[in-house]
């Protein structure tokens, strides 16, 4: 339970149990699928914390898309009815949320807060090679064409210009 706010916005995310120190708010998700898909799909990187608002109605296919978008794997909350006499806050991965409330369905207003993104692996410079080399190719000089990849990736321009040298030799 969470003392009332001005938002459930943020009472959503003081008690779903996910990483607030930065969040995104999407409102509601488009109703058409093509769209709610392509908005979804469009998220799926998101590192920050997202919030969604949902009809309940629409809650068990929503959490099946976003599922699907996410990995099923995602850790989510949905708090409903929140600061009133019947809050509920469910918390599970969004596959395990899915099928609860496939079946038994939710009433009231709801909230979906869904964790962001795990932060990608670091790419290896060496992986890079052939980027910079196809830049390279295009007519762009090698430094330039390491210092591009690697901000685009997030590797040392240093390693990724040693890299490109020592596969050349």
């Amino acid at each position: 339970t969470a003392i009332p706010g001005p938002s459930a916005v943020v009472t959503a995310l003081a008690v779903a149990g996910l990483p607030t120190n930065r969040f995104t708010f999407e409102g509601f998700l488009p109703r058409k699928d093509g769209d709610q898909r392509r908005a979804l799909a469009a998220l799926a990187a998101e590192p920050r914390t997202m919030v969604f608002f949902e009809a309940p109605s629409r809650l068990a296919e929503t959490l099946g898309a976003m599922a699907e978008a996410f990995g099923p794997e995602r850790p989510a909350a949905i708090a409903r009815e929140l600061t009133k006499v019947y809050e509920e806050v469910l918390r599970g991965s969004l596959g395990d949320l899915h099928e609860r409330i496939r079946e038994d369905g939710l009433r009231g207003e709801i909230v979906v807060v869904v964790q962001g993104a795990p932060a990608a692996e670091p790419e290896e410079a060496a992986d890079l090679v052939g980027l910079v080399e196809q830049e390279v190719a295009r007519g762009t000089r090698l430094k330039d064409a390491a210092g591009q990849i690697a901000a685009a990736h997030g590797v040392s321009r240093r390693d990724l210009y040693e890299a490109v040298l020592a596969a050349r030799s």
